[in-house]
């Protein structure tokens, strides 16, 4: 259930602070409101590539991969839900929501909406979706490096009593005393 909320509020505030922009910041001179001088500022730009504007037009291998990419994180997250420690699931949770958030974006109108520019560093201007896809996927790799996440791959997967796995034929079946016959 903590996967579901986190997903739904990154889509909520991605998707409202990006309609927010397209709102106020188009009305502006340059789409730009320096929120502080020469550091931060809000900047409304249509992106039609990828990460910080890389690969430009693009679309359709964005929304393929993904699909893909989504597919696999949510067929991980169920299959292994139950030995999956908690950071791993937040992980996964903000790299899936930043990627839909974008992903609603690129199916609805061709191109992801950015605003948020920290022009201190001449960064990328980027959204909440980039802001949870990079956080969530600095704190797996952190996860899998250093922490829970890096035995993570090592521990034995549980089995389930009905396992539906058929006894070992060279196997004799255990005698009452819990003993194996030969």
């Amino acid at each position: 259930m903590l996967i579901v909320i986190i997903v739904a509020a990154i889509l909520v505030v991605d998707q409202i602070t990006k309609a927010l922009a397209v709102k106020l910041l188009t009305q502006l001179p340059a789409y730009t409101y320096p929120l502080w001088q020469d550091v931060f500022h809000l900047t409304y730009t249509e992106n039609r590539g990828a990460a910080f504007g890389m690969l430009q037009g693009g679309r359709w291998f964005f929304i393929v991969a993904t699909v893909v990419v989504c597919g696999g994180v949510i067929w991980f997250l169920y299959k292994d839900r139950k030995r999956m420690h908690l950071l791993m699931k937040i992980s996964l949770a903000l790299i899936l929501g930043g990627a839909l958030g974008n992903f609603i974006d690129r199916v609805w109108l061709g191109y992801v909406r950015d605003m948020f520019s920290a022009v201190i560093f001449n960064f990328a201007i980027f959204n909440v979706a980039d802001m949870a896809l990079s956080i969530g996927c600095g704190l797996l790799f952190l996860d899998l490096l250093f922490l829970k996440g890096k035995d993570y791959f090592d521990q034995p997967k549980p089995q389930s009593p009905d396992a539906g796995q058929e006894p070992d034929a060279n196997q004799a079946p255990a005698s009452e005393g819990g003993q194996q016959g030969e």
